[in-house]
This record gives C-alpha cells, structure tokens and sequence, in this order.
C-alpha cells in the first residue's frame, strides 16, 4: 500500500517520537530531549536521543536513527506499510484509500513546488537587477541590508503584466499551472491571464520544511488598492494552516529560541534582526485555530507581540477567547504589548535591540490578560456588579475543554476576585485590575501589558499590600508607561522628540523661544542631552542664535558627538504628519505648532505629578473622596491624549488643512 505524504506527515504530527520509543524504551527529559538506554544493545550510561521538535531519534552506540517509522521497523522487524500501519492504529487514524487520482495530484504538487521555486529565483534575481533599483531603495530605506534581503530571500515582481508568466513559460511550465500555483490572474471574463504581482516587493512563504508555497507582496506605490497582496488558496497554500518564517522558526526554536508571533513580515525580519530567530506571524489574517496548534508545537508557551493601540488590544482579546477552549496542562500563551504606535520594526530602528527585549521580557501570561480584560475599565461597586463580574468569570472558565486546566484557573480567578473585593481599607477602589482608568484599553498609554498595582518602597522580605503595616500605593498605567519608569531603552516620546526637531529645522526658536525650551522638562535621557547642548550653543550664540542655519547647528552636535543621540531622536518620528516641524512649513505653522506642543507637554507633565499625588493619598487613606480624585486626574490626562492628536494637521499656511483646537 502507498501512503500520501499528508498522511504520514499528520501521523508524525499526532504521534511525537517520545510516545513512540517510550513504549519499548524507559526515557527521561534530558533538556529539550528525552534520553535512555539504548534498545540495539547493551549499555549501562544513556546514549539513546529523542527529540521531538525534529521529530527523530539518534542512537549514539549503534549510529542508527530516523523518524517513527523507522524504529517501529527496526525494533519490530516490519515492512515500512506494516510499521504505518502499526502507527495509524496507535493513533486512531483511518488508513487511506490511495487511488490513481490520488497519485496523480501528489506528482502535480510536486510540479507546483517547482514551479514555485523558480518563481522565487525569478524574484530574487530581479531585485538584483537594474529593474529592481527601486525596490532596493525601499528595503534600503526600511533599514533591510543586502544580507538580510538574501537570508530571507526577497525578491521584486516588476512593472510588467506578463514578466513572470514568460519567464515561466520558458521553462516549458504550462498556464494552469501557473494559474493553480497563484501566480496569475485568470477569469472568465480575463481574455489573457496576466501576472498576479506587478510592481512589489516580493516576500517568499514556505511550508515547514522550507519548500516556497506562496508569496506576499507589498507594493510601492501609494495609490494602490491593496499594501498587502498574497497568494490565494491553492493546492499548496492555505494561508490560515502555515506561519510567515515557520521553517526557519522552528529550527531556532529547537536551539532554545523562544516562538513570538508578530503581526507582518518586516516585523518577523526586525525580530530577527534583534536577536529572536523564532519569530512568525499570520499571513493577513487574525490567528487561527490551525496556526495556535503549529505553534504550540513549537513551543508550550508562544509569545504573542501585538501592538500597543487598541486595534493591538483588541487582536490580543481575540486570541485569548481562541485559545481558551483548548488550553492544555502546560499549554498556554504570552502577550507582549509594544508602545503605542510602533511596531517592531519602528522600535528596532528607534530604540534598538534593547527596547524589543524590554517589551518581550514583559510579556504576561494568558491569565492575566484575560482578567485585565474583564475588570479594567468598569466599575464593581454594588453587590450587583461583583455577581455579575464573578459569573462572568465563571462563564469565561467554563469554555476550557480541559478538567485539570479549567479547576486551576477557576481556582486563580476565585483567589483574584477575593483580593479584588476585599475591604477598601487594604484594597482601595482601583487596586487590581483598574488598569487603564477610564480608558477602559489593556495597554492605554503604550505601557507594557498586564500592568499590576504595587506597593511603593517596598523590597524584598517587606509588608506586601493588605498586609498589617503596608501601605498600599497603585502605580497608575500612565505612571508605568512615562519614559521614567520605563527605562532609557525604549524609544524617545513622539513630543519630545517634535519639539526638539523643531528646534533644529528651525534655529531661529533658540533665539525667541529659549526660556520655553528651558523651562521644559525632558524624560528621556537621549532628548534631554540634546536639549541641553541646545541650550548651550544658543547661550554662547546670543547674537547669532537668530541667524543660526539648520546645517550650522546640525554640524555643531555632530561636532559635540552627538550625531548618534540625533539620528535617535529624529528616528522616533515615524509619522509625517505632524507638518508645522517640517523643514518646508510656513513659520507661522512653526509657531503655532510650537506653542501647542510646549502646551500639551506642559500640561501632561503638571497632571503626571498631580496622578503621582493623588495616588499616594488614596494609598495612604482609600476614602471616595480620594478615589474620586484620582479618577478626575485620570480623565483630564485622557483629554490631554485626545487633544494632541488634533495637532496632526496643522500647516494652513503650508498649503495643508488646518484643525484648531
């Protein structure tokens, strides 16, 4: 009897190698393998290896090893069709029924993987060319190097409805094939079929094992409908079975790297770029119940890194209510949520390796985002409402499938929802889980996920909240996400870093607008030290501040070495938006945005210090009036959120549509 690869490549899936041997072999965990005396001989110190990540075994005595078939076989003494056979019965599967028509489709798969493979060198070798000049500027532009464009093998589709479909037939590949593969438009209302990609930077998807099944495009033009172009469904392609980078993926994770799920494909080659060789992500689609499976898989607890707005939070929400149900005893996942605003790529480039590791290092575990979502933001105080959060609970635990794992989470969530309703004075109204004010978003402010109260001051062995003697003080969200408790590594303030590009793009600033810049006060070590040597260099120019160049000043900071801390700066602004900082605005729209900007941080700064305030009095006497307060500063800083974002748009006089405030 023949077998499909598909059948025995989802045999080898549902029977992990160490279930296998371990019936004739007594194996215990050696790391991420299992070890044990070998069965060929007799030996008295392990050299028997299984390692169910590469789905093999290797026995170091005897020098042989293989797949699940292969032992079986060995161990057995059966025919390779007995040893499925064996297997299938093992596994509960039904063996096939393998007919002519069956075999016929496994040899044109086989032709579509060829024909796939050379659709990518096509691509590739185009990139290279004079033809793919502009594509080359783009990656050069997204900080992707000549190295990395090889390593993951990018290519370009050019401008050309048929340049790939006459490459291909000189290769003597037939249309329907071209067609069954994705590759071109057909229809019945299409005379000629024609290149599907025209114009994009081409982004190869492979299978498991590394074979080219589909591709995603991302175009260079603005004017075009779709960014994102991939494959459609085809015999080999199934966009919601696979992950962008599963091949590679899968091997860094068998070395110990951790499995994070990104959302692109620039944001997988920027996790990459920052040391996380198991980066994937979906393929423009939300997670699906096929790709959970793939990557638990790989790892029992994934990483998922979505961003930090609520689009992000409502992403991470989705795959929290996907995973419930089929959480396993050790099987679970993580979230990590960015800045807001920046995706993985953004903050590699503004903040460096460093800042991805502080968001990774962050990450919270499926618990405790699931209780985030269910008592930020609400308000729990009438017996009512805390019936109704607790039978939320219950029904939210209720869709796990597993006994074991569903007793441990309603036993975690009874001992929260006691903490959470315990008296106020050990609680305070907003302790565990008011998370985002009235924000009512895991994240709100950019802060990293999960976010906990804590009690300030204390260490080690000391009085943790609720305890006799502990004073129990919340760290608000938006305290936890400022640059001052976030840490120097992650990526300068997006307002920060406007006002000081206005200052450079326009010098004359220095001179009508100093005791302004002065008095502001910078979070961030980087744009306070630019600021400072601002300062300086206007100070020793008070007669030339007015007349000072943009280049002039630029040459001045280089001089002082501070070309890397600029670049820094000026690369947290990943938005053009923001017209009034330009170096081609009118400078009336310099200045109007100037005094907006310096407004907006100085009311933020004077609320932060207020939110500061008020939660140490609530911290030192939990009363409604006190909780009020902090409520009040919470609304107030959302406002102040609210209204920056008005200032995107500003230039009338730039020839832009101006908002006013």
């Amino acid at each position: 009897m023949r077998f499909t690869p598909q059948f025995l490549e989802e045999l080898k899936d549902r029977l992990p190698v160490s279930e296998v041997v371990g019936r004739r072999v007594k194996l215990v965990r050696a790391g991420r393998e299992y070890k044990g005396l070998s069965p060929f001989g007799k030996e008295k110190t392990p050299s028997f290896f299984v390692n169910d990540q590469k789905q093999a075994w290797f026995d170091f005595s005897s020098q042989k090893n293989g797949s699940i078939f292969d032992f079986v076989m060995l161990t057995e003494g059966v025919s390779f069709p007995e040893a499925v056979e064996q297997l299938a019965q093992m596994a509960g599967m039904p063996l096939p029924k393998v007919s002519d028509d069956d075999q016929r489709r496994d040899a044109h798969r086989k032709t579509l993987h060829d024909v796939m493979e050379i659709a990518a060198k096509f691509f590739e070798t185009t990139l290279s060319s004079r033809l793919g000049a502009k594509a080359r500027g783009y990656l050069a532009d997204r900080g992707l190097d000549a190295a990395t464009q090889v390593k993951f093998r990018l290519g370009y589709a050019p401008n050309d409805r048929y340049a790939l479909k006459e490459h291909l037939g000189s290769h003597g590949i037939s249309t329907q094939d071209m067609i069954e593969a994705g590759l071109l438009v057909a229809g019945d209302d299409i005379p000629v079929p024609f290149d599907r990609f025209r114009d994009r930077v081409m982004f190869p998807i492979t299978d498991i094992r590394g074979r080219v099944i589909a591709f995603g495009g991302r175009a260079l033009e603005k004017d075009v409908a779709a960014k994102y172009l991939n494959s459609p469904e085809t015999p080999l392609f199934h966009k919601g079975h696979t992950l962008y980078n599963i091949a590679a993926a899968r091997q860094a994770v068998h070395d110990g790297a951790p499995v994070v799920v990104v959302e692109g494909y620039v944001d997988v080659i920027a996790m990459v770029t920052a040391g996380y060789n198991g980066a994937v992500a979906p393929l423009g689609t939300a997670l699906t119940e096929d790709q959970i499976t793939l990557l638990w898989k790989m790892a029992d607890e994934p990483i998922l890194c979505f961003d930090g707005d609520k689009a992000g939070v409502r992403a991470a929400y989705r795959a929290v209510d996907l995973a419930m149900p089929r959480l396993k005893p050790g099987k679970s996942l993580s979230f990590a949520l960015l800045p807001e605003g920046q995706d993985p790529d953004d903050l590699l480039r503004s903040a460096g390796a460093d800042a991805i590791k502080d968001v990774i290092d962050a990450a919270k575990p499926l618990a405790q985002m699931l209780w985030a979502r269910e008592t930020e933001g609400h308000s729990f105080d009438t017996p009512e409402r805390r019936a109704a959060l607790e039978a939320r609970i219950n029904e939210v635990t209720q869709q796990i499938a597993d006994e074991s794992v569903r007793k441990y989470y309603r036993q975690d969530f009874g001992d929260r929802l006691r903490a959470f309703f315990q008296p106020a004075q050990n609680q305070g109204f907003v302790a565990r889980g008011n998370f985002g004010g009235q924000r009512g978003s895991f994240g709100g402010q950019g802060g990293r996920p999960g976010w906990q109260p804590r009690v300030v001051g204390q260490r080690g062995g000391a009085p943790r909240a609720g305890q006799a003697g502990a004073p129990y003080v919340v760290l608000s969200q938006q305290m936890a996400a400022s640059p001052v408790h976030r840490g120097h590594r992650t990526s300068v303030p997006t307002r920060e870093a406007l006002i000081l590009q206005a200052t450079i793009n326009y010098p004359w600033l220095l001179h009508d607008h100093l005791e302004e810049l002065v008095s502001l006060e910078f979070r961030h070590g980087e744009a306070e030290k630019l600021k400072a040597a601002l300062i300086d260099i206007a100070a020793h120019s008070v007669d030339h501040a007015a007349g000072l160049e943009p280049d002039t000043l630029r040459a001045e900071l280089a001089a002082r070495g501070l070309s890397d801390t600029l670049e820094r700066v000026f690369a947290a602004i990943t938005t053009a938006s923001v017209w009034g900082v330009r170096p081609d605005a009118a400078p009336d729209d310099v200045l109007v945005t100037w005094q907006q900007l310096v407004a907006l941080h100085r009311q933020w700064h004077s609320l932060l210090k207020e939110l500061k305030d008020a939660e140490m009095a609530l911290g030192q006497d939990a009363s409604e009036a006190n909780y009020l307060r902090l409520r009040d500063v919470k609304e107030r800083l959302s406002r102040v959120d609210g209204t920056e974002a008005l200032i995107e748009g500003f230039g009338a006089s730039s020839g832009r549509g101006a908002r006013t405030l």
